[in-house]
């Protein structure tokens, strides 16, 4: 059936065959037999905002929007949540009336990735290090701050960078270089990878990790590999991990829900389908 009843959405980037958003939101409109289409919609910079208005035009619920487009999302937007506001990036953009609603959705698919993969894990149990300074880190300083983290230490290569960053989130988040980490790492309680180092293609992270507690979690948000070379790092030290994985599939949630009517669920179908894929 096609007309009002088929819903449709779409993951919009530059490039975007990469992108894995078809997979999860194809899996869950079959798993809900939802009459819809979730699509990759490759936009280059000079064409995306009169292509996001070609979206709104031809009656799309809505769509997920990535590199390089999140700046520009937020800023064609008509209505911003303070969420993608305090973050400075749009990652999930609703149609309704002809209007454009932003939200990002990165901060909490990261934190629900967490209490999936560590239920004991909690922001408030210590400070927190957050490795680099681009846009995935400003999101997960937002999202840990939101769930209680008392300090967040932004180490960067770069420390002007790692500053801007920190100045935007007040006194409780600091920077430092990436070489002064080991002298940091004796009371986190939780440590992010937000760089590409250590992905596929990529130079490795180097980086000394044996100070952290025995308590510490230890989580990369780089998920090809799956298990980096900070993760088997962590855990050859005894330190609980979580990979990077499951933050794709939950920053989903809230866009399939908006665009769909129904909450999906992460599960390990889904995981399997996406590392397959």
């Amino acid at each position: 059936m096609t007309g009002e009843t088929f819903k449709k959405a779409a993951v919009i980037g530059w490039p975007i065959k990469h992108s894995k958003s078809p997979l999860i939101h194809g899996y869950w409109l079959k798993q809900f037999a939802i009459d819809g289409s979730y699509q990759a919609i490759g936009l280059s910079p000079d064409d995306f905002v009169s292509g996001i208005r070609d979206l709104v035009a031809r009656d799309y619920r809505g769509c997920n929007v990535t590199i390089p487009h999140k700046e520009t999302a937020l800023a064609m937007a008509d209505y911003v949540s303070d969420t993608a506001k305090a973050i400075g990036a749009a990652n999930t953009l609703v149609f309704k009336d002809g209007k454009i609603y932003a939200d990002n959705t990165d901060g909490i698919g990261f934190i629900n990735n967490l209490k999936q993969g560590a239920p004991q894990w909690n922001a408030s149990s210590g400070p927190a290090l957050v490795l680099g300074a681009g846009g995935a880190a400003r999101a997960i300083i937002y999202a840990l701050l939101q769930e209680g983290a008392p300090k967040v230490i932004v180490a960067n290569r770069t420390a002007e960078k790692a500053k801007r960053l920190a100045s935007a989130f007040g006194e409780k988040v600091v920077a430092i270089t990436l070489a002064k980490v080991p002298e940091v790492v004796g009371d986190v309680q939780t440590l992010v990878n937000t760089t590409s180092l250590g992905m596929v293609g990529q130079p490795a992270l180097q980086i000394d990790i044996s100070g952290l507690p025995k308590t510490a979690l230890v989580t990369d948000i780089v998920y090809n590999p799956l298990t980096t070379e900070l993760l088997k790092q962590a855990q050859g030290l005894g330190l609980e991990t979580v990979d990077g994985l499951g933050m794709l599939l939950h920053q989903a949630v809230p866009g399939f829900e908006a665009w769909f009517g129904v909450r999906p669920v992460v599960n390990t179908t889904l995981r399997q389908i996406v590392i397959a894929g």
